[in-house]
């Protein structure tokens, strides 16, 4: 991968937060869930929405496509 400005940034970044909660991913997520508590209905929350239902039946046969599966 190529380390562009950006990508370099964004590790420094992450490692900077990492070490305020010395590495521990549980306290990190912790004060993630603090925040979300304080921001309240200004967060979004998605829906979650029924599965897509195929509306065409495929031209051909995909086991074809695909031998030994």
């Amino acid at each position: 991968m190529r380390e562009g400005p950006i990508v370099l940034e964004v590790r420094r970044i992450r490692e900077k937060l990492a070490a305020q909660f010395d590495f521990d991913v549980g306290s990190i997520f912790a004060d993630i869930r603090k925040g979300q508590a304080t921001l309240g209905s200004r967060l979004i929350c998605r829906k979650k929405s029924a599965k897509a239902e195929q509306t065409a039946t495929p031209d051909r046969d995909s086991a074809t496509l695909h031998p030994g599966r």
